[in-house]
């Protein structure tokens, strides 16, 4: 039986890489301290309207500043717009640092926005810092504004007459001829966001850009989120000689969330009205956009459960409102970004409503046109439809969960493409005219490779191969992929990392790496980077690598996602378990010596793991983990958990803090002491706990690193001290 299930395992898929491996072993440094490892890909793809070219930013060899490039479908030449180096507003300027570029919609200018001096703190976005213009045509350029504080979401009116952006929480507007800027919005303040949002609706909602031009211009439509009753969160900086507290507002289970607004601004006359929400302003309104006509708006209302969403039209001419669809789960609703208006009033629309994500034609009011995809599988992305032809293209995990291809459908459902073949994780960036793509494939052998593509997925040339010949020269890890099925029997997805000489009749220990957490994935036929590297010089260490992708996770449908709803750790953590049995039954695996590792949601499974199934593993190293759930935003908590008050069983059952009494394997625990995600005190409770159940245990604090932990140095010592603890404990 034994020898039967390796068999299955190297013969389901089984991948070695780049051929002949090398005989150069890897380091930490190799991995975290160098770039030879570094992939390229191309930054801020900005397709022109003709869909005969794209713009990108690189770096200009000459003068070796950032510099704007354009390449040409037809031929793949390439041709720099403008560089840094020559942007100047007066002779002997240095070079123009930005950190952004955005085209007129006239595509005769272009807007720049200057690198900002330091990075904002608490910010989910990158910040902005001064606005300047840039004409193709005259080649001038000009400073649009000149303030210490930041601008933010600036873009150009559809008529490429005005600039609007946010500044200090308000909404201005720059007119180009006239070089005068009037503000719009006049309440901003520390706390009242207009125009971009608090710390949670970024972090947990995916959106910064809080406004909106109308089709013609002559309204902005924006959030307002006011943040007075959101409790408050003190960080502390230790690098100052009284300390330097950073207080958020940042909301946990059961707090009152910011108020949430939508305002209509007039251009013309400067007045703004607000659109009446309903009574209940304990609501969000997670999506907000104009329909394709210029008195419609719509958005996205999703009560405090997030089990129930509505899409509602707000008429400005008439102040109607309207309720086109509504969608209710018994656990969570999903919030997506596939709502698409056609010119002929028609929408597309993403569900999980029949148990699978799909996609979806509605009239304008609402009424079910078709159901477009259908099938056993997830509609991953949608990336447009092609209006003329009637056709939509998107990725989906119809052929297997651990790939992603990319599909094109008529809009009627009929005459159903997959235009990607080779297995792996594929994915596009569409021309606006649908004739051309930018396709992104990679796999666990094969780092991003970049091609332009014809609609039907024919290669026309190849932009960035990313062959990384060094790798060659390295001992490689080997991925192969397997199913195994747990004792309830639901059938798993795993993968597992072997050593070049792997050699059956010994045994080894098992490193597992698990993030777990709702709808994620990590046994992926896609390139890991810098993890597969780490893993693959534990490899070489004498360590199998494996995943499993526990009930919770993505890619397979509502009812193997959602069956986590309000008992968090649960079923991610029992599945983690039957992972570790599967690898007890194999052979080749000292049963005794199974170590688990993961950062956030993946530090919060490693920690359950090594108190409520200390049986099964022997240590674990959780970096930046949720201790427990109401320590976290309310957002993510509230959605998946409900609140403290409606579950309080939930919230007792599963907290990592609650089980520090059961540590027997070896620990080690790390967290950033300013992080603004998963807080310090997340961890700093759990030591408590340990220490007051007298366990005996490691940790690891970087003082001002947030949740990333960043900075190269830092990965260096971190990625070491992980190494070493396993080397030591496992």
């Amino acid at each position: 039986m034994k020898s039967y299930v390796f068999k299955a395992l190297v013969t389901v898929f089984i991948t070695v890489l780049f051929g002949v491996a090398g005989d150069k072993s890897l380091s930490i440094d190799d991995i975290f301290g160098s770039t030879k490892f570094l992939t390229r890909s191309l930054k801020a793809v900005q397709w022109m309207k003709d869909g005969r070219s794209f713009t990108f930013l690189d770096t200009d060899t000459v003068s070796k500043s950032i510099a704007v490039f354009q390449m040409e479908v037809k031929t793949g030449v390439q041709t720099m717009v403008v560089s840094g180096a020559s942007l100047q507003l007066s002779s002997g300027d240095p070079a123009f640092r930005f950190s952004s570029y955005q085209w007129s919609p006239d595509e005769k200018s272009i807007l720049f926005v200057s690198s900002p001096p330091e990075k904002q703190y608490l910010s989910r976005v990158t910040p902005a810092g001064n606005l300047f213009l840039y004409t193709i045509t005259t080649k001038q350029f000009i400073r649009i504004t000149n303030v210490a504080v930041p601008q933010y979401n600036q873009k150009f009116s559809p008529d490429s007459k005005m600039i609007g952006f946010v500044r200090e929480n308000n909404i201005y507007c720059y007119d180009i001829f006239s070089g005068s800027e009037k503000q719009l919005t006049m309440d901003g303040t520390e706390h009242r966001i207009n125009g971009k949002f608090d710390w949670v609706y970024e972090e947990e909602f995916g959106i910064s850009d809080g406004w909106k031009w109308s089709p013609d211009g002559s309204r902005i439509a924006y959030w307002q989120l006011d943040e007075h009753r959101v409790p408050e969160y003190t960080l502390t900086e230790w690098d100052s000689t009284h300390l330097n507290l950073v207080t958020m507002r940042y909301p946990k289970p059961g707090d009152k969330n910011s108020v949430v607004k939508i305002g209509m601004v007039d251009l013309t006359s400067g007045t703004t009205e607000w659109i009446d929400l309903g009574m209940n302003d304990d609501i969000y309104i997670p999506r907000m956009q104009w329909t394709n006509e210029n008195t419609v708006v719509s958005f996205q209302r999703l009560n405090r459960a997030q089990n129930t969403i509505e899409l509602m039209y707000y008429n400005v001419l008439t102040k109607s409102i309207r309720a086109i669809l509504k969608e209710t789960s018994d656990t969570w609703v999903e919030v997506h970004d596939d709502l698409r208006f056609l010119k002929n009033g028609t929408f597309l629309w993403s569900s999980e409503k029949n148990g699978y994500n799909h996609l979806y034609h509605y009239k304008s009011d609402g009424t079910l046109i078709n159901q477009i995809t259908k099938g056993q599988w997830d509609v991953d992305a949608m990336y447009g439809i092609d209006e003329k032809n009637e056709t939509i293209y998107y990725t989906s995990s119809e052929q297997s969960p651990m790939e992603r291809h990319v599909y094109s459908i008529r809009l009627d459902g009929k005459k159903k493409r997959q235009l990607s073949v080779i297995p792996g994780t594929h994915s596009a960036i569409f021309s606006p005219t649908f004739d051309n793509c930018i396709a992104t494939f990679s796999s666990v052998s094969s780092p991003p490779k970049i091609t332009m593509n014809k609609n039907d997925w024919t290669e026309l040339f190849s932009i960035e191969k990313n062959e990384l010949p060094i790798l060659k020269q390295y001992k490689l890890g080997t991925v192969s992929f397997t199913t195994f099925t747990t004792s309830d029997g639901v059938v798993l997805n795993a993968s597992i990392i072997t050593p070049e000489k792997f050699d059956s009749t010994k045994q080894y220990p098992v490193v597992v790496y698990t993030y777990g957490g709702p709808g994620s994935q990590v046994v992926k036929n896609a390139w890991g980077g810098s993890y597969y590297l780490w893993h693959s010089l534990l490899a070489e260490k004498g360590y199998l690598i494996f995943m499993v992708d526990n009930r919770g996770t993505g890619a397979r449908g509502v009812a193997f996602k959602k069956i986590i709803y309000k008992k968090l750790g649960k079923w991610e953590l029992n599945d983690q378990i039957e992972g570790a049995k599967y690898l007890a039954s194999l052979s080749f695996v000292d049963k005794n010596r199974i170590g688990i590792w993961g950062w956030s949601y993946g530090g919060y499974m490693s920690s359950m793991a090594i108190l409520v199934g200390s049986d099964y593993f022997r240590s674990a190293i959780a970096v930046a983990p949720v201790t427990h759930w109401k320590f976290y935003d309310t957002i993510y908590s509230e959605r998946f958990m409900g609140t403290p008050e409606n579950n309080p069983e939930g919230f007792t059952e599963s907290a990592p803090l609650n089980y520090a009494d059961k540590l027997k394997g070896r620990f080690l625990l790390i967290h950033g002491t300013s992080d603004d995600n998963v807080h310090f005190q997340n961890s700093a409770t759990l030591v408590s706990a340990l220490q007051q159940s007298k366990k005996q245990f490691t940790t690891m604090f970087y003082p001002n690193k947030n949740h990333g932990i960043g900075g190269t140095t830092t990965k260096i010592h971190l990625f070491s001290l992980m190494t070493d603890f396993l080397l030591e404990n496992l």
